[in-house]
């Protein structure tokens, strides 16, 4: 459906006093920037050992998985079926994926112990029967695992997102086995915590092991979670996967949503301490290290126009309060919704700061947004970055691995650092997934 496109980028930008919630900007024509640095399907899909990854659909959805793969290296990880227009009237489909994929692991030097099959939206357009395609593969490849994932962007606002059902699937693949009371997981991360952060230092001091599954080196480690007790997450993705393995393996679960205020911080803390039955250790001079190095870092920074892009943090509203309740001077926020867990900070800087500017990502007038800044401007995130034109900038998505107290005092590092040394912004925005050759 043909869609009138707007001279000016009136509806990608608006103030946040005038801002709505949770749907700030209207639905309508998306426009994709060339700052992708989030990761996708593919780079999570990486993250499990000893997998190889097949993608079913047409040549244009082919073009950036497999550019992807490319770009990490992990071509040797990955194939594809293409799907063309006279499939759809002349092919079997259930038989073509069946067959497509048995001669893809029949090539394979070595079978892979997993496989992430992506079917597209094609397929259930067709009304593919996919109970009988898994069924049939499982009776030919016994010893392989197959795990049932979608790659169907026209269904991304209703139902279970490509990124939920993927993870969902990763974890289903893990078997029932006896619990370890001293075992914990973080799941649906695509970047491990910071070994110091005050959580990895929690959990050691009590003698709990940490398992995760960017640091799995085997699939028999990946398989060694199963035996954790509690899984513990923050990636919004990932409320799925949680769910479902608390009723298949009776793992309990706590939802840790990303936080840069004290008050939270020591909540979830204490969350963490209450679940496993241990005393809180005394956080104080902690809380009051992490207050001194963002009033020694606004100190640095003083006026400087500060922007945070969703791409840095599930949680950029919180993150701008926290900033503009140290004096930060935030100019800009770039996201395209408002979440559950953001719309308390969403409303107090509405109040508070509502001249500050929420800008949209993928609204189509965003390609006629004025990039050139005007001052020195310092950008949390790429797309940040991108849309000032700015080379001082923070190159971190989805919080970097930072928790806590320590997370905050090395974010303000970061951010001084940035302030200082300039970026070649276009080289690393390039770059789908940041770190993703740490995936294999």
């Amino acid at each position: 459906m043909l869609q009138k496109i707007h001279g000016q980028p009136s509806r990608a930008v608006v103030k946040l006093r005038d801002a709505s919630c949770p749907a700030p900007f209207p639905h309508t024509l998306e426009y994709s920037s060339p700052a992708r640095g989030t990761w996708n399907i593919v780079h999570t899909g990486m993250l499990l050992p000893e997998s190889h990854q097949i993608y079913i659909c047409a040549a244009g959805c082919l073009r950036g998985v497999v550019l992807t793969a490319a770009e990490m290296g992990a071509m040797h990880r990955f194939s594809a079926l293409e799907f063309r227009e006279k499939d759809m009237v002349n092919t079997d489909n259930e038989t073509f994926i069946i067959e497509g994929i048995t001669t893809i692991l029949h090539r394979l030097p070595k079978l892979p112990r997993a496989v992430l099959v992506f079917t597209a939206c094609v397929h259930h357009f067709l009304g593919c029967n996919l109970r009988y395609v898994y069924d049939t593969l499982h009776r030919r490849f016994p010893k392989v695992e197959f795990a049932e994932c979608i790659m169907d962007p026209i269904r991304q606002t209703q139902g279970i997102t490509p990124e939920e059902r993927e993870r969902r699937e990763i974890y289903r693949l893990l078997k029932k086995a006896p619990l370890d009371e001293k075992s914990i997981n973080t799941i649906g991360s695509n970047l491990p915590l910071d070994k110091d952060c005050d959580l990895m230092k929690l959990l050691a001091s009590f003698g709990f092991s940490l398992h995760d599954l960017t640091g799995c080196q085997s699939y028999e480690e990946f398989q060694a979670m199963a035996k954790s007790r509690l899984n513990l997450y923050w990636n919004p993705f990932t409320h799925l996967a949680a769910k479902d393995l608390k009723e298949r393996l009776g793992q309990e679960f706590l939802y840790l949503p990303q936080c840069y205020d004290s008050e939270s911080i020591l909540r979830q803390l204490r969350q963490i301490a209450t679940t496993l039955s241990i005393p809180l250790p005394d956080f104080q001079a902690k809380q009051q290290a992490a207050s001194d190095a963002l009033r020694e870092a606004q100190e640095i920074l003083g006026a400087t126009p500060i922007a945070i892009d969703l791409s840095f943090t599930f949680r950029p509203f919180n993150l701008a309060r926290v900033l503009c309740q140290y004096g930060f001077r935030v100019v800009q926020v770039f996201s395209d919704v408002v979440s559950r867990e953001d719309e308390e900070d969403f409303r107090w800087l509405q109040e508070h700061h509502g001249d500050i500017d929420l800008i949209a990502t993928k609204n189509a007038d965003m390609r006629l947004f004025n990039r050139a800044s005007r001052e020195k401007l310092l950008a949390l995130g790429q797309k940040a970055a991108y849309f000032n034109d700015t080379p001082y900038f923070v190159n971190l998505i989805e919080g970097g691995g930072l928790w806590g107290f320590h997370g905050l005092c090395r974010l303000t590092r970061l951010m001084v650092e940035a302030f200082h040394t300039p970026k070649d912004m276009r080289s690393l925005i390039q770059q789908k997934g940041l770190g993703g050759p740490c995936c294999l």
